[in-house]
């Protein structure tokens, strides 16, 4: 009887080492760029991710802009999540990524946010004001700042707040510039003020959908990536109920 329960316990730490060896194996790793304004939401997917799968995801963030140049020039990237649909559209066009699999994965809020709790009224009646600088990422590389752009023209305020601008190369790096006090207030994602789906901190104006066109972000697999099975796997993960109730929760809409 021992010597049965002992060839038992044999067998099944080696069928155990056996699939482990074979899990490690099939463990792959994918490349993913992303836009500023997605990159904590997309840790939070990943962690989920890499747990169900074993798969490794390895995460760049950047300007939309920068992120397309890069693509462009060969940068290693598999995955392309955007800030736009604009730049995954070019890049289908010019065949760096695979037909079909262009999809929106989320639909962005603009916010006008500041580290003070008192500066920032929930009408923006501050845009109004004599302000010293205004902070906001490049328009012409970021989605969120070709927002703001349409924002204040829509208000008539942009001619007036154009000078005082403090551009940040992506919506991140403005972010860090409002959160430090280099700069008191300025435009960034919805998604980068809230924890647990409270404001974390300061005074924000949740700026009307009406002011600025839908920012339609879109996800799209590269050319780089069409082998990788694990790539296409996270975009279908991207898809999934259970990925699309997390981006709401980090103030995203999703279709």
């Amino acid at each position: 009887m021992k010597k049965a329960l002992s060839k038992l316990c044999i067998s099944w730490v080696l069928l155990v080492v056996a699939t482990l060896k074979v899990t490690s194996v099939q463990a792959a790793e994918i490349k993913v760029a992303v836009a500023a304004n997605f990159y904590k939401p997309v840790l939070a997917l990943v962690e989920h991710y890499q747990k169900e799968t074993g798969h490794h995801v390895q995460v760049s963030a950047g300007s939309t802009g920068k992120l397309y140049a890069q693509i462009k020039n060969g940068a290693p990237f598999e995955v392309f999540l955007a800030a736009d649909q604009q730049r995954p559209s070019l890049l289908l066009e010019e065949r760096l990524a695979e037909p079909s699999s262009q999809f929106t994965y989320a639909l962005g809020s603009l916010v006008l946010w500041s580290n003070n709790p008192e500066l920032v009224d929930d009408k923006g009646e501050i845009l109004k004001e004599e302000l010293k600088h205004i902070a906001i990422c490049n328009p012409k590389t970021a989605p969120y700042g070709a927002a703001a752009v349409s924002v204040m023209k829509n208000l008539g305020v942009y001619n007036k707040l154009e000078p005082k601008f403090v551009e940040g190369q992506s919506v991140g790096q403005t972010y860090q510039q409002i959160s430090s006090g280099a700069v008191d207030l300025g435009f960034v994602a919805l998604s980068q003020v809230l924890v647990d789906k409270q404001l974390n901190g300061g005074s924000v104006w949740l700026v009307p959908n009406e002011l600025y066109s839908p920012i339609k972000q879109d996800a799209v697999l590269l050319k780089q990536g069409s082998n990788n099975a694990a790539a296409k796997q996270f975009l279908a993960y991207l898809q999934t109920e259970q990925s699309k109730q997390l981006i709401r929760d980090f103030g995203y809409d999703v279709k």
